[in-house]
């Protein structure tokens, strides 16, 4: 069967042969990528590679590609936000499974090892602030995969209804969604030094995430139902807003996905970290310690 041809409109490249958003070619990615939200975080990361062999920013997305104790390592800021998790999972996808030149899909398939080093918000008390949490799960509060066909196959559906019962969901919201974390990678980031969660991924940082400035809230107990909810013995213990979606995608896509956490805020007892940079650098340096063990 003869493959269907990408058309310009949809798979956006430069005249260099370059993905439009991220602004790199094929041969400037790796196959391991740690993905940040923060552009500035991406230089965080590879101060501690021996070499960078690419570097490339386009708006919000700025890559730098080279090798960290022999190990060949991307990192992508992704921004804030499920629908610029959607643009950058899909050009990284694209960028090793479509060939640029035929415009088609690759009949041998890449796998992808995609690492998110976020910060967080703890919603319960044992989240303790400058702590590091992996999210084993995330429930994804976008509507983002609501779009993507073949999602049944990668949602918990009895985790989803628990919530939605639970919280009194809203129908004028979009439907929450269930993904898990890839369990290899989970398993591998595991230690002492780091606390499994169920991360709630959010829409945005005021009024979905319960906060008051001017604009008042549709739901004031949104938290309150968030902190109560219990399902097979595990509560939510953090919340932010790429988790869900790079889970679900990344699934979707046939890639390895794990996000982790650093915790610089606690919702439940109004703590924010007094050196969150010093607790961001410490988990960028455990997490590439751990990619290279």
């Amino acid at each position: 069967m003869k493959l269907q041809t990408i058309q310009a409109s949809e798979l956006i490249l430069s005249p260099e042969g370059k993905i439009y958003h991220l602004d790199i070619a094929p041969s400037q990615l790796a196959t391991t990528i740690i993905t940040v939200g923060d552009p500035g975080r991406v230089e965080m990361v590879s101060k501690y590679f021996d070499t960078i062999e690419h570097t490339a920013q386009h708006r919000e997305f700025k890559t730098n590609t080279g090798t960290f104790k022999g190990k060949r390592i991307s990192v992508v800021s992704t921004g804030i936000g499920p629908d610029n998790i959607d643009i950058v999972f899909n050009e990284l996808d694209a960028l090793v499974n479509i060939d640029f030149k035929e415009r088609r899909v690759k009949s041998e398939l890449t796998t992808l090892d995609i690492i998110r080093i976020g910060t967080s918000g703890g919603l319960i008390p044992e989240v303790k602030v400058d702590n590091f949490l992996a999210s084993e799960m995330a429930i994804g509060l976008d509507n983002v995969m609501h779009y993507y066909a073949g999602t049944e196959a990668i949602f918990d559906r009895d985790f989803m209804d628990a919530f939605v019962r639970h919280a009194q969901w809203n129908p004028d919201n979009s439907v929450p969604y269930v993904v898990e974390a890839n369990r290899e990678l989970l398993q591998k980031f595991s230690s002492d030094k780091i606390m499994n969660g169920f991360t709630i991924t959010n829409v945005g940082f005021y009024a979905p995430q319960g906060r008051v400035l001017r604009a008042q809230l549709n739901d004031k107990d949104l938290n309150e139902k968030l902190t109560s909810f219990e399902y097979k013995n595990h509560k939510i213990t953090n919340l932010e807003m790429e988790t869900a979606t790079m889970y679900g995608l990344s699934k979707l896509l046939g890639h390895r996905a794990l996000s982790l956490n650093a915790i610089v805020a606690n919702r439940a007892t109004g703590e924010f970290s007094k050196d969150s940079k010093t607790t961001i650098d410490a988990l960028i340096q455990y997490t590439l310690a751990k990619l290279t063990e």
